[in-house]
Protein backbone atom coordinates (compact mmCIF):
# COMPACT_ATOMS: atom_id res chain seq x y z
CA UNK A 1 0.00 0.00 0.00
CA UNK A 2 1.55 3.32 -1.02
CA UNK A 3 -0.05 6.18 0.66
CA UNK A 4 0.65 9.82 -0.54
CA UNK A 5 1.32 12.84 1.89
CA UNK A 6 0.41 15.64 -0.70
CA UNK A 7 0.96 18.58 1.47
CA UNK A 8 3.51 18.06 4.87
CA UNK A 9 6.09 20.78 6.59
CA UNK A 10 8.59 17.99 7.39
CA UNK A 11 11.13 20.62 7.34
CA UNK A 12 9.86 22.20 10.41
CA UNK A 13 11.48 23.34 13.48
CA UNK A 14 9.03 20.97 15.36
CA UNK A 15 10.83 17.73 13.64
CA UNK A 16 14.28 19.19 14.13
CA UNK A 17 15.42 16.37 16.89
CA UNK A 18 13.85 13.37 15.71
CA UNK A 19 13.02 13.86 11.54
CA UNK A 20 14.48 10.75 10.81
CA UNK A 21 12.53 8.82 13.05
CA UNK A 22 9.40 10.61 12.21
CA UNK A 23 10.42 10.18 7.95
CA UNK A 24 11.27 6.39 9.01
CA UNK A 25 7.75 5.69 11.13
CA UNK A 26 5.92 7.13 7.94
CA UNK A 27 7.62 5.53 6.05
CA UNK A 28 6.68 1.91 7.80
CA UNK A 29 3.25 2.85 7.66
CA UNK A 30 3.12 2.97 3.49
CA UNK A 31 3.37 6.43 3.43
CA UNK A 32 6.50 6.78 0.91
CA UNK A 33 5.52 10.44 -1.28
CA UNK A 34 5.55 13.67 0.69
CA UNK A 35 4.62 16.60 -1.28
CA UNK A 36 6.12 19.30 0.45
CA UNK A 37 4.67 23.19 0.51
CA UNK A 38 6.90 26.27 0.89
CA UNK A 39 6.48 29.24 3.17
CA UNK A 40 8.62 31.94 2.33
CA UNK A 41 12.71 32.92 1.53
CA UNK A 42 13.66 31.52 5.05
CA UNK A 43 12.73 28.22 4.66
CA UNK A 44 13.92 26.98 1.40
CA UNK A 45 17.29 25.78 2.62
CA UNK A 46 15.75 23.56 4.99
CA UNK A 47 13.75 22.60 2.24
CA UNK A 48 16.36 21.38 0.09
CA UNK A 49 18.35 19.77 2.87
CA UNK A 50 14.86 17.99 3.52
CA UNK A 51 15.45 16.82 -0.66
CA UNK A 52 18.98 15.93 -0.21
CA UNK A 53 18.42 13.77 2.47
CA UNK A 54 15.18 11.88 1.34
CA UNK A 55 15.08 12.36 -2.81
CA UNK A 56 12.85 9.33 -3.19
CA UNK A 57 10.21 10.26 -0.93
CA UNK A 58 10.43 14.25 -1.36
CA UNK A 59 8.28 16.65 -4.23
CA UNK A 60 9.05 20.24 -3.17
CA UNK A 61 6.60 23.24 -4.09
CA UNK A 62 7.53 26.91 -4.64
CA UNK A 63 5.45 29.67 -3.23
CA UNK A 64 4.82 32.50 -0.59
CA UNK A 65 2.13 31.37 2.12
CA UNK A 66 -1.00 34.31 2.78
CA UNK A 67 0.32 34.55 6.43
CA UNK A 68 3.62 35.61 5.40
CA UNK A 69 2.58 38.40 2.98
CA UNK A 70 3.62 41.42 4.59
CA UNK A 71 5.51 44.78 3.75
CA UNK A 72 8.13 42.83 1.69
CA UNK A 73 5.87 41.04 -0.50
CA UNK A 74 7.32 42.13 -3.98
CA UNK A 75 11.20 40.88 -2.66
CA UNK A 76 9.08 37.45 -1.55
CA UNK A 77 7.59 37.16 -5.02
CA UNK A 78 10.55 37.58 -6.71
CA UNK A 79 12.36 35.21 -4.80
CA UNK A 80 9.92 32.44 -5.60
CA UNK A 81 9.61 33.85 -9.32
CA UNK A 82 13.56 33.03 -9.12
CA UNK A 83 13.31 30.07 -7.86
CA UNK A 84 10.69 28.71 -9.95
CA UNK A 85 12.75 29.64 -13.00
CA UNK A 86 16.38 27.85 -12.09
CA UNK A 87 15.01 24.27 -11.20
CA UNK A 88 11.96 21.48 -10.72
CA UNK A 89 8.92 21.84 -8.33
CA UNK A 90 6.23 19.83 -8.30
CA UNK A 91 3.35 22.83 -7.85
CA UNK A 92 3.12 26.08 -6.66
CA UNK A 93 2.07 26.52 -3.37
CA UNK A 94 0.75 27.01 -0.79
CA UNK A 95 -0.41 30.07 -1.88
CA UNK A 96 -3.98 31.44 -1.34
CA UNK A 97 -5.90 34.39 1.42
CA UNK A 98 -5.86 33.87 5.10
CA UNK A 99 -8.46 36.56 6.76
CA UNK A 100 -7.96 34.63 10.62
CA UNK A 101 -5.23 36.28 11.97
CA UNK A 102 -5.12 39.80 9.88
CA UNK A 103 -6.53 41.38 7.18
CA UNK A 104 -4.16 44.24 6.91
CA UNK A 105 -2.67 42.96 4.11
CA UNK A 106 -5.63 41.25 2.35
CA UNK A 107 -4.89 43.62 -1.06
CA UNK A 108 -1.06 42.16 -1.40
CA UNK A 109 -2.61 38.70 -0.67
CA UNK A 110 -4.91 39.17 -3.28
CA UNK A 111 -1.98 40.14 -5.50
CA UNK A 112 0.11 37.34 -4.68
CA UNK A 113 -2.04 34.93 -4.94
CA UNK A 114 -2.72 36.04 -8.80
CA UNK A 115 0.51 36.62 -9.67
CA UNK A 116 1.29 32.88 -8.69
CA UNK A 117 -1.54 31.75 -10.20
CA UNK A 118 0.10 33.21 -12.97
CA UNK A 119 3.16 31.59 -13.01
CA UNK A 120 1.67 28.37 -12.44
CA UNK A 121 0.09 27.90 -15.72
CA UNK A 122 3.07 29.86 -17.17
CA UNK A 123 4.97 26.95 -16.06
CA UNK A 124 2.15 24.25 -16.59
CA UNK A 125 2.26 23.59 -12.36
CA UNK A 126 -0.41 22.90 -10.40
CA UNK A 127 -1.66 25.27 -7.27
CA UNK A 128 -1.63 24.65 -3.37
CA UNK A 129 -4.02 26.74 -2.42
CA UNK A 130 -4.43 27.86 1.35
CA UNK A 131 -7.63 29.70 2.48
CA UNK A 132 -8.86 30.36 6.23
CA UNK A 133 -11.88 32.65 6.31
CA UNK A 134 -12.29 33.52 3.07
CA UNK A 135 -13.96 31.54 0.73
CA UNK A 136 -15.40 33.94 -0.89
CA UNK A 137 -12.31 36.02 -1.86
CA UNK A 138 -10.65 32.81 -3.01
CA UNK A 139 -13.63 31.71 -5.29
CA UNK A 140 -13.24 35.57 -6.56
CA UNK A 141 -9.77 35.47 -8.10
CA UNK A 142 -10.30 31.70 -9.28
CA UNK A 143 -13.62 32.39 -11.18
CA UNK A 144 -11.28 35.37 -13.26
CA UNK A 145 -8.64 32.68 -13.72
CA UNK A 146 -10.40 29.87 -14.30
CA UNK A 147 -9.70 27.40 -17.06
CA UNK A 148 -8.02 24.37 -18.50
CA UNK A 149 -4.44 25.54 -17.46
CA UNK A 150 -5.61 26.65 -13.90
CA UNK A 151 -5.44 23.31 -11.12
CA UNK A 152 -4.35 21.48 -8.38
CA UNK A 153 -5.03 20.88 -4.67
CA UNK A 154 -7.95 23.16 -2.41
CA UNK A 155 -5.83 22.01 0.73
CA UNK A 156 -7.06 21.65 4.34
CA UNK A 157 -10.42 21.51 2.80
CA UNK A 158 -13.00 22.81 5.76
CA UNK A 159 -15.76 24.11 3.83
CA UNK A 160 -19.15 22.96 3.02
CA UNK A 161 -20.84 20.81 0.23
CA UNK A 162 -21.49 23.66 -2.22
CA UNK A 163 -18.11 25.14 -1.44
CA UNK A 164 -16.34 21.73 -1.88
CA UNK A 165 -18.51 21.74 -5.40
CA UNK A 166 -17.19 25.07 -6.43
CA UNK A 167 -13.75 24.19 -5.75
CA UNK A 168 -14.17 20.97 -7.85
CA UNK A 169 -15.49 22.51 -10.78
CA UNK A 170 -11.69 25.00 -10.68
CA UNK A 171 -10.55 21.58 -11.70
CA UNK A 172 -9.21 21.14 -7.73
CA UNK A 173 -8.97 18.37 -6.19
CA UNK A 174 -10.08 18.67 -2.14
CA UNK A 175 -7.08 18.33 0.22
CA UNK A 176 -8.66 16.02 2.92
CA UNK A 177 -6.75 15.52 6.51
CA UNK A 178 -6.87 15.61 10.01
CA UNK A 179 -10.14 17.58 10.54
CA UNK A 180 -11.86 14.99 8.44
CA UNK A 181 -11.81 12.83 11.93
CA UNK A 182 -13.09 15.47 14.33
CA UNK A 183 -16.28 15.24 15.94
CA UNK A 184 -17.08 18.67 15.01
CA UNK A 185 -14.83 19.08 11.59
CA UNK A 186 -18.43 18.54 9.65
CA UNK A 187 -16.88 17.66 6.64
CA UNK A 188 -17.34 14.23 7.41
CA UNK A 189 -21.14 14.57 7.04
CA UNK A 190 -21.16 15.53 3.40
CA UNK A 191 -17.64 13.31 1.68
CA UNK A 192 -19.58 10.83 0.69
CA UNK A 193 -21.41 12.67 -1.69
CA UNK A 194 -18.43 13.73 -3.05
CA UNK A 195 -16.84 10.86 -5.07
CA UNK A 196 -13.30 9.61 -4.03
CA UNK A 197 -11.70 10.83 -7.82
CA UNK A 198 -11.80 14.71 -6.34
CA UNK A 199 -9.86 13.57 -2.95
CA UNK A 200 -6.42 14.09 -2.06
CA UNK A 201 -5.16 12.68 1.48
CA UNK A 202 -2.66 15.27 3.49
CA UNK A 203 -1.46 15.74 7.03
CA UNK A 204 -0.27 19.62 7.05
CA UNK A 205 2.23 17.97 9.85
CA UNK A 206 2.77 19.39 12.17
CA UNK A 207 -0.08 21.17 12.30
CA UNK A 208 -3.45 19.81 12.39
CA UNK A 209 -3.01 16.27 13.98
CA UNK A 210 -6.39 13.90 13.45
CA UNK A 211 -7.84 12.27 16.36
CA UNK A 212 -6.39 10.58 18.81
CA UNK A 213 -3.52 12.76 18.81
CA UNK A 214 -5.76 16.18 18.56
CA UNK A 215 -3.84 18.87 20.00
CA UNK A 216 -0.57 17.26 19.81
CA UNK A 217 2.53 17.62 17.24
CA UNK A 218 1.10 16.36 13.77
CA UNK A 219 3.33 14.02 11.79
CA UNK A 220 3.03 11.95 8.61
CA UNK A 221 2.71 8.59 9.60
CA UNK A 222 -0.52 10.00 11.63
CA UNK A 223 -1.91 10.31 7.79
CA UNK A 224 -3.10 6.31 7.78
CA UNK A 225 -6.44 7.76 10.65
CA UNK A 226 -7.38 10.01 7.81
CA UNK A 227 -7.22 6.91 5.23
CA UNK A 228 -9.41 5.20 7.98
CA UNK A 229 -11.85 7.66 8.16
CA UNK A 230 -12.28 7.88 4.56
CA UNK A 231 -12.76 4.07 3.97
CA UNK A 232 -14.99 4.54 6.40
CA UNK A 233 -17.12 7.22 5.00
CA UNK A 234 -16.77 5.46 1.26
CA UNK A 235 -17.61 1.87 3.09
CA UNK A 236 -14.58 0.61 0.93
CA UNK A 237 -11.15 -0.74 2.50
CA UNK A 238 -8.21 1.71 3.35
CA UNK A 239 -5.95 -0.24 0.47
CA UNK A 240 -8.14 1.28 -2.04
CA UNK A 241 -8.58 4.59 -0.78
CA UNK A 242 -4.66 5.08 -0.35
CA UNK A 243 -4.88 3.81 -3.90
CA UNK A 244 -7.30 5.77 -5.80
CA UNK A 245 -5.83 9.14 -3.64
CA UNK A 246 -2.29 8.39 -4.60
CA UNK A 247 -3.37 7.90 -8.28
CA UNK A 248 -5.75 11.26 -7.73
CA UNK A 249 -1.73 12.84 -6.54
CA UNK A 250 0.09 11.61 -9.40
CA UNK A 251 -2.79 13.04 -11.91
CA UNK A 252 -2.42 16.71 -9.92
CA UNK A 253 1.50 16.82 -9.72
CA UNK A 254 2.59 14.70 -12.88
CA UNK A 255 4.70 12.37 -10.57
Amino acid sequence: MIITDTHTHLYSDQFDEDRNDVIQRALDAGVSRFFIPAIDSTFLESMLNLEKDFPENTFLMMGLHPTHVKENVEKELAFVKKWLDQRTFYAVGEIGIDLYWDKTFLKQQQHAFKQQIKWAKEKKLPIAIHCRDAFDEIFEILEEEKGSDLFGVFHCFTGNLEQANKAISYNLKLGIGGVVTFKNGKIDQFLNEIPLEHIVVETDAPYLAPTPFRGKRNETSYITNVVDKLADIYKISAEEVATITTKNSKDVFGI
